[in-house]
């Protein structure tokens, strides 16, 4: 399986991931959220590899604060389809799982190197 690196071009976070796999020269796909979402198929497989979609909720992000969703009840897949921007980013996807916000530890287990 190609590794897939799931962010925006502009989050901190994912750059360092980015960095971190160039430097140990992984090949990667990288999906910008901003230029497309995910496809539900995908969403689904990432959710169940981490554990459920309340654990992709990003509830420090922009998105999440302006929409207030913090004084909502919602249904976590329906709204993570709609915003992608609410995904706790970035995402690592792998042979060796899935890894959401991961460190350099993380990122080296579903890498594999």
């Amino acid at each position: 399986m190609t590794i897939q690196l799931i962010g925006t071009k502009k989050s901190k976070e994912t750059q360092k991931a980015q960095r971190y796999l160039k430097e140990r020269g992984v090949a990667f796909q990288f999906v910008d959220l901003a230029e497309r979402s995910l496809s539900p198929g995908e969403l689904e497989r990432i959710a169940a590899a981490a554990g459920g979609y309340e654990g992709l909720i990003d509830t420090e992000s922009k998105a999440y604060a302006k929409r207030g969703m913090q004084y909502m009840e919602f249904d976590a897949r329906e709204e993570l389809s709609e915003d992608p921007g609410l995904l706790r980013t970035p995402i690592v996807r792998g042979d060796g799982g899935v890894a959401v916000q991961p460190g350099p530890d993380e990122i080296k287990r579903v890498v594999g190197k």
